[in-house]
């Protein structure tokens, strides 16, 4: 689920129908910074393009989308180069700033698929392209289209764990590390409880959240201009991350699955990040000082 963020998308009708003249949806496929290609809608359509019943965690409702098999759309969007990986690092960026990662391994597992439309309130006329359709999501009540990564599996379902973005806009094979080199904890010790923190921010948190304002865009930055440990107790941090909705009614999704000791690790991270400050902004702006 997205964090908390100001929505500026105001919904008029139950369902979103696409916009008549409106541009073909498109998804946008890169490697290492280069566009290798873009996949409209209609070619996945007639590519790949399936029904599938899903246990939606965002809906709390079984759904039925009309939807490509995301080994598919992988094999797909990245033809003529390398293969995918199990260790390559995934990027699911969506129009709203939302950037999901995640491993080659994991995408490569079956059950994941590119929903294009929901089944119950698309149709198509022979020979038209597809007038796709979609019920608001999320608490926000915002379009989930184009395109959303939706998993079939049990064991899949849980958003903090496995890839389910929504506005799907872009999908980049990339290193985390080289994308977002300010993220990372350097000259912290092998083995130290901030490396773990890293590893949990990197999988569960950077989808929303920035460090030194590199990552998601839906939440705030944890680090920049003032850390998050600068003003928040430690102890409060974790319970907020564990629960946020103990606090406040928001979007972003708790985390029951991180014990204390994983808790312990992220405010470690944040601790480190905090005397590793790196501030675009106040770089852009020539401000001494923006970079230690």
């Amino acid at each position: 689920m997205r964090a908390a963020g100001v929505v500026l998308v105001l919904l008029v009708c139950a369902t979103s129908p696409r916009v008549a003249g409106a541009a073909e949806p498109v998804l946008t496929f890169l490697r290492d910074g280069r566009v290798v290609r873009t996949v409209d809608l209609e070619t996945l359509r007639r590519s790949c393009g399936e029904r599938v019943a899903i246990e939606d965690p965002y809906y709390r409702a079984r759904k039925e989308y009309l939807a490509c098999p995301l080994t598919a759309v992988l094999a797909l969007g990245f033809a003529g180069t390398p293969p995918l990986a199990a260790d390559d690092n995934v990027f699911f960026r969506a129009a709203d700033g939302y950037a999901k990662s995640a491993s080659g391994a994991r995408l490569l597992e079956p059950g994941g698929f590119v929903a294009f439309a929901d089944a119950s309130l698309t149709t198509a006329a022979p020979g038209q392209p597809l007038d796709a359709r979609w019920e608001p999501i999320d608490r926000r009540r915002v379009d989930p289209g184009p395109f959303y990564v939706v998993w079939r599996e049990e064991a899949q379902r849980d958003p903090n764990r496995y890839p389910w973005p929504y506005q799907l806009v872009r999908i980049e094979i990339a290193p985390f590390e080289r994308e977002y080199p300010h993220t990372v904890p350097a000259g912290i010790a092998a083995g130290a409880p901030a490396w773990t923190g890293y590893a949990i921010f990197r999988g569960e948190c950077s989808a929303c959240h920035s460090i030194n304002g590199e990552g998601g865009k839906v939440g705030p930055d944890l680090n920049v201009p003032r850390s998050i440990v600068e003003y928040r107790p430690a102890e409060q941090i974790k319970a907020y991350v564990r629960n946020p909705e103990s606090f406040r009614y928001t979007s972003m999704p708790p985390h029951p699955a991180l014990g204390d000791a994983e808790l312990d690790a992220l405010v470690a991270y944040f601790e480190a990040m905090r005397d590793r400050k790196h501030d675009p902004k106040r770089a852009a702006e020539g401000a001494p000082g923006a970079t230690p």
